[in-house]
């Protein structure tokens, strides 16, 4: 029996890019509780098949509503567009109809109709993410009249993760994907970093991008999603608790979450070990 009364919001990532997603929330709405919960023993996600991610996340989704939390969002693109649909329909009116689970591909879809002049939209993200089409098949649905072009980049999130993505060796890799993208139509002026380990990367991103294009990033339109989205559904907004505290949880260990997180978030945090299963 999942517990009925008010809880923190639930953030889940594969990996360690959701931080910059709960960053993001916390300064947007800094009054709540958060949990973070990272399955960065089992990342990354990117490569597994539709199957796995979705047993994974609904994993950390059960566990999530086991702690308390009405509300999760999907802080992984991966996991969004591998997961989220099928958790949304099938499993969450059987788990808790009241309860919501929510991603990071639409709120960045959304922006997209006053972002592009030209209609023409690159997408850089994980080789799962370029591969599922999610980005292209839910910009078709609110846009039918933009053309989009996906460029993977699968060392974007080691670079990251290794702490090398400030490095010379960085330029390469990050030059590489952006000539590869733009080389695919010289009319693309708008540019979604739909990995959330990438605004990291976003100074050497911009070095090597045109002036003129234009680039998306997920964090804050996330955040601005969120917000609209408790202002519109005051019922979920009551379930939400006020304390403005965040706990995270790794089923990594805790030294090396602690370590890594710390890249992202730009200061020490404590965190616990749990087991998903």
């Amino acid at each position: 029996m999942l517990p009925k009364e008010p809880g923190p919001i639930g953030v889940f990532d594969s990996g360690y890019g959701g931080l910059t997603i709960l960053s993001e929330i916390q300064k947007a709405l800094p009054e709540y509780d958060y949990i973070y919960l990272g399955d960065n023993a089992r990342a990354p996600y990117g490569m597994r098949s539709f199957e796995m991610v979705y047993e994974f996340t609904l994993q950390a989704v059960t566990r999530l509503f086991e702690m308390g939390c009405h509300l999760v969002i999907l802080a992984c693109n991966t996991a969004s567009a591998k997961a989220l649909r099928s958790i949304q329909m099938n499993d969450l009116p059987d788990m808790d109809s009241s309860r919501r689970v929510l991603g990071v591909i639409r709120p960045t879809v959304e922006s997209l109709g006053t972002v592009t002049r030209s209609r023409r939209v690159g997408i850089m993200a994980t080789t799962g993410t370029i591969d599922s089409e999610s980005y292209p098949l839910e910009i078709c649905k609110l846009y039918p009249d933009i053309r989009v072009w996906g460029e993977a980049c699968p060392m974007w999130v080691p670079l990251v993760e290794n702490n090398e993505y400030n490095g010379p060796g960085a330029d390469y890799f990050i030059q590489k994907h952006v000539n590869g993208l733009l080389g695919k139509n010289e009319g693309i002026d708008t540019i979604v970093l739909a990995c959330t380990h990438y605004p990291l990367l976003l100074p050497k991103i911009r070095h090597y991008t045109p002036d003129g294009v234009r680039i998306v990033m997920q964090g804050e339109l996330v955040a601005m999603s969120l917000k609209d989205y408790l202002q519109r559904h005051p019922e979920m907004e009551r379930r939400c608790t006020k304390g403005g505290t965040c706990y995270f949880y790794t089923t990594e260990t805790e030294s090396k979450f602690s370590r890594l997180a710390a890249v992202f978030l730009h200061k020490p945090i404590e965190v616990s070990h749990l087991v998903l299963e």
